[in-house]
This record gives C-alpha cells, sequence and structure tokens, in this order.
C-alpha cells in the first residue's frame, strides 16, 4: 500500500493557467463514415469503475490497496474536476455517444421510467439511434473494438455490444449481478431477477464461482493475446467496465480478510483520514471543508453488533476495489508482454459516486408501483446477511450512506444526486501522449469529452450520419490538450454543462454551480435529501458545496437558472412533476 507520506512527496502539482479549447472534429453531413484512422494510431484502453468513491484510490486520498492503478495515476494525469451523470446507464450512453444522455435514450435509468418520461424521446432506454457508439465509428476507421464488462445501454439483440460496434464482447447487460454468479439460478429466474449475459452476441453465462472482476479481465486478456498471436496489426479500442465495487458486496474471502478491523473507528474517522491526505496530495484546497453527513446515523450511537456489521461491509467494500485494482495489473502486465504498453492511451474514472441507499436484498426494478413487497422474501432466493455471511456469494448488501459519503469526501452527497458527490468522480489519463510527472487537472472535465478525445487520437472525423442516418455531433471536447499538459482545461468560463436525473437539476459554468433537488419521485431516491430550491455555489473554492450563495448573488443565481433552462429545453429534459415541486424532509432511505 502506498502511503500518504509518499504520495505527498510524488505529486507535485503542475497547473497551467491558460486553457487551450479543443473543438470536435466534424466531417461533412454527407459522410457516411468515418476515416481510416491514422498510420501511427495508438491504442485505447477505456477502464470503468462502478461506483467506484471518490478518495477510494491511494492517488486519491485513499487507504485501500491499489498499487497499480496508483502507479498509472501518478506516470499520467488526475483529473479533480472530472463529472459524469448520477447514476451509471446515463453516464455510460454520454460515454459512448459523445452527447448528453437526454439525447442517447437514457434520459433516465430504464428500470425507471416513470408515467412522467417512458415514451418521450430520449428516454428509450437503451443507446438510440440518434448517435454512433465510439466503438462502432471506432471500428468503422479501423480499429479492433473488444469489450468485457457491464453494459446496461440495450437488453435486446439490436442494442447490445455486438450490435453497437464491438467485434468481440462478453457483456452483462444489466446494471447488476451477482459477483460469483450465484444469481442465475431456478429461483432467480422464476423472480425474474437472474441477470443476462451475451458473449459475441450469443447468449452466455457467468462461469459460476468465479469472480466478476477476475472474469471479465480474463476475456479481456484472452481478446488482447488471441489478437497479438494473430499478428493483428490494428490499433485496438478496450473497454474493461467492470461491476465492482457495486452491490451487492462480495468479494474472495482472501482479499477481504486483509482489511479486518481496518474500519472499526467508524466512518466519521475515515472521512477525516481521507480528507486529510487529500489536502496533503493537493487534490482539494488546503481549507476545504467537508460538507456535513446526510441521512446515516453518527457511529457513537451504533450499538457494538451494528457497528461489527457496518465494518465488516466497509471491509468488503475495500477488498472489490482491491481485486479490481489487482486485474487492471494482470491487464498492464498482459499489454507489457505483447509489447502494446507503451502505444497505449489509458482513461479510468467511475461512472458516478458512491452508492449511499440501505440495501439488504434484491431491488434491481425500481419502478413507481413496483414495491420491494413484490418481489421474492431473501430467504427464497438463498440470501443470508448474518454477519460471518456478509461479502459470501449468498450475500446481498450495499453499505450505505454513512461509508459513501466518507468515501465521496469533501462532496455533498453521493450517487443519484446532481451535487457532486454524485457527479464528481476519481479519473486519470496515462500512457501514450499523457505527459506525467504526477499532475494535478483542477478543470471541469466531463464524460462527454471522452468520445472526441479518442476520436482526436485516432485522427478520425466525426460524420455526420452513421449507418444511413443522421447522427448528433459530440458536445464535448478532445481532452488532448490536458493529456499533453498545453492546457488545464478545454471549456471557457462562459461553456455550461448542464446535467439531470430523477429530476434532481444542475449546471455549471465556470467556478460556479446551480443545484434543485426536488422531492424524490421513485423508489429509488425514496427518503432522499431534498430542498426544493435553486442553490448557488462556487465549487472551485468550496468543493463540499457547503456555502449556498444564492441570497448573495441573486444576478448569478438568476443567469445560471436560465442558463438550465436552456439547456432543459434544447436537450428535451422532461419537466419537473407537479407533485416533486414542494421538498420533502430528509429521511434515512
Amino acid at each position: 500500500m502506498i502511503g500518504g507520506k509518499f504520495l505527498a512527496a510524488a505529486l507535485p502539482a503542475l497547473i497551467l493557467a491558460t486553457p487551450l479549447l479543443a473543438e470536435p472534429v466534424r466531417g461533412s453531413p454527407a459522410e457516411t463514415a468515418p476515416q481510416q484512422a491514422a498510420k501511427d494510431a495508438p491504442n485505447f484502453l477505456v477502464i470503468v469503475a462502478d461506483d467506484l468513491g471518490w478518495s477510494d484510490l491511494g492517488a486519491f486520498g485513499g487507504e485501500i490497496a491499489t498499487p497499480n492503478l496508483d502507479a498509472l495515476a501518478l506516470s499520467g494525469v488526475r483529473f479533480t474536476g472530472f463529472h459524469t451523470a448520477p447514476t451509471c446507464s446515463p453516464t455510460r450512453s454520454m460515454l459512448m455517444s459523445g452527447v448528453d444522455n437526454h439525447e442517447a435514450g437514457l434520459g433516465t435509468m430504464a428500470e425507471l421510467l416513470g408515467p412522467a418520461t417512458r415514451g418521450q424521446p430520449g428516454y428509450e432506454g437503451y443507446l438510440n439511434d440518434r448517435v454512433a457508439s465510439i466503438a462502432e465509428l471506432l471500428r468503422a476507421g479501423g480499429y479492433a473494438t473488444l469489450m468485457a464488462g457491464k453494459w446496461h445501454l440495450g437488453l435486446t439483440p439490436d442494442r447490445e455490444p455486438a450490435a453497437r460496434g464491438f467485434e468481440h464482447s462478453f457483456a452483462l447487460l444489466q446494471g447488476l449481478s451477482n459477483h460469483f454468479g450465484a444469481d442465475q439460478n431456478e429461483a432467480w429466474t422464476k423472480a425474474e431477477l437472474a441477470p443476462s449475459y451475451r458473449d459475441d452476441g450469443k447468449p452466455a453465462a457467468l462461469p459460476k464461482g468465479a469472480y466478476s472482476a477476475d472474469y471479465f479481465a480474463d476475456r479481456l486478456i484472452g481478446y488482447l493475446d488471441a489478437s497479438a498471436k494473430a499478428g493483428d496489426k490494428r490499433p485496438f479500442f478496450a473497454y474493461l467496465p467492470f461491476t465492482t465495487p457495486h452491490w451487492p458486496l462480495q468479494a474472495p474471502a482472501e482479499t477481504i480478510a486483509k482489511y479486518k478491523g481496518r474500519y472499526d473507528a467508524g466512518y466519521e474517522a475515515l472521512r477525516a483520514e481521507r480528507l486529510a491526505r487529500q489536502k496533503a496530495l493537493g487534490l482539494v484546497p488546503a481549507d476545504a471543508v467537508a460538507h456535513s453527513v446526510e441521512l446515516a446515523r453518527p457511529w457513537a450511537s451504533l450499538s457494538p453488533e451494528e457497528r461489527a456489521v457496518e465494518a465488516r461491509k466497509m471491509e468488503v467494500y475495500a477488498a472489490m476495489v482491491d481485486r479490481m485494482d489487482q486485474n487492471v495489473g494482470r491487464v498492464i502486465a498482459a499489454l507489457k508482454a505483447q509489447g502494446r504498453l507503451d502505444n497505449t492511451v489509458i482513461l479510468f474514472f467511475a461512472d458516478n459516486g458512491p452508492e449511499g441507499n440501505e440495501i439488504k436484498a434484491p431491488s434491481p426494478r425500481f419502478k413507481v408501483g413496483s414495491p420491494d413487497a413484490a418481489l421474492p422474501p431473501a430467504e427464497a432466493l438463498g440470501i443470508d446477511n448474518s454477519l460471518d455471511n456478509i461479502g459470501k456469494p449468498t450475500s446481498y448488501v450495499g453499505y450505505g450512506p454513512g461509508w459513501a459519503q466518507a468515501n465521496s469526501v469533501p462532496s455533498w452527497l453521493v450517487k443519484g444526486y446532481t451535487t457532486e458527490g454524485g457527479i464528481r468522480v476519481s479519473a486519470f489519463a496515462a500512457g501514450r501522449g499523457v505527459k506525467g510527472g504526477g499532475r494535478i487537472a483542477n478543470a471541469n472535465l466531463d464524460v462527454r469529452d471522452v468520445a472526441p478525445t479518442l476520436l482526436d487520437y485516432a485522427g478520425l472525423r466525426q460524420p455526420g450520419t452513421f449507418a444511413g442516418h443522421p447522427i448528433l455531433p459530440h458536445e464535448g471536447h478532445s481532452l488532448r490538450p490536458v493529456l499533453a499538459a498545453d492546457a488545464n482545461g478545454v471549456r471557457s468560463a462562459d461553456e455550461t454543462l448542464g446535467y439531470e436525473l430523477f429530476f434532481r437539476r444542475a449546471l455549471r459554468k465556470g467556478e460556479w454551480k446551480v443545484v434543485f433537488l426536488p422531492a424524490p419521485t421513485n423508489n429509488y431516491t425514496r427518503g432522499g435529501v431534498s430542498t426544493g430550491r435553486w442553490q448557488l455555489f462556487n465549487v472551485a473554492a468550496d468543493p463540499g458545496e457547503t456555502k449556498d450563495l444564492a441570497a448573495a448573488e441573486p444576478r448569478r443565481l438568476a443567469e445560471l437558472v436560465g442558463a438550465y433552462e436552456r439547456y432543459a429545453q434544447a436537450k428535451g429534459v422532461v419537466p419537473l412533476p407537479a407533485d416533486a415541486q414542494a421538498p420533502a424532509p430528509a429521511a434515512r432511505p
């Protein structure tokens, strides 16, 4: 494990003040496919962690053993202002398309379509045909396209990875599954809770007993080894979207054992430790104040039995992050052995903030009108959440709001919210063309920037049409100037970025951000935090969103709210229902 003192010495922050704007390069509307990739085009490895906390990695202030990811981060550039959607499938739609999730088909999660959103344009619940995926564009440009992991962008044969540009893929189509494959039996199938796996477009299964992170890495390494042995000279786009550390919290016993007793002091103590390390590493301002914890009981108020259960959950969670890191190391080692690592651009980020709901049993439907009581009891599915069983294949828990907010510190709240705790994620770039030295880039970056970045490095233009129909132009910017240390950012101070999910809203412009949290509107946001009004924050000076400046800056507030309304209209965001206008009291989920 890399200690804070070592990291602090290894991380001089290089911040270049003048941004160089990089616009996406787009071809003529008459073009039907990109040009062929440049002869010296690099390989791409894009790694996505599922529900990872902002401060989990050692390079971001965490105590979990992540030496492989830390080494990559320290060799490249870390992003302290990289943003995503508040949950997984909307983020993945923006990653694949380079446009807003409300245009790409995931205006909300497919599992949470309700009366107000079902059937609306941009709310199809899958990656729609208004966009071409980055895999489709790169494959048309001469890249080998490979994927192993979570898809969550469509369940039907015409919407799965094999139909959206991936030459080879082993994919979980849904948003989650048992990490040991223990949800593929008759009981889970009868309850309509069994996951769907696809292997190059054919029905498949996760081998029972195999661990998800291990198997996804196995499959991606297999694709890479096969292409190397076959003498395939094409550059590759390798996509590795892990399902770790997404609930249910499960990990191999030997990895869990490494963390026994580490979290007995509780989540408030962990928050303080991590924030101190972030300040020492230069990741947050030295005077940064963490937002107060919401929805969680104070650790001191828990009984000894409750503390034991909660500590065990965090031990398992840490083991999941640890195991993911081990498998990243295996992939990097394979690329090095193949002689392909030096020609590979590596991007790593989480898909959203950490999950803060209390989870004790499966509830993947999340639909309004489908209460958990309609699902079979946990016992019927073989679930055992006793202390000694937590982390094993037959357990099924999340780790709740206390640990989640320790992992998102200093940010406000967690996954599902448009606050920084929901949309600011740990992210970095390394490899070819990335100037290293432990750099830190603090600018406002976004998952919509990934697709144009890859096309830029590949020497390709985004076409105006694809597969016989028009496609939307990329909205993001190439991050190449940041990776090359020619600039700290890619956006002007006047550019805006809007976010909306579950009718929770936000807009960022320069250092400023407005947030609106309405009353909860579905089963997933049950009992959540709401304010019922627009709030204004200077997130550069106040990353924890602790000081609402709406009353002090009414003109700026009105300007940004107006910009949000224009964003919502342009993107087809469904308006807030009347019954969600008033705030609801905060309560534990």
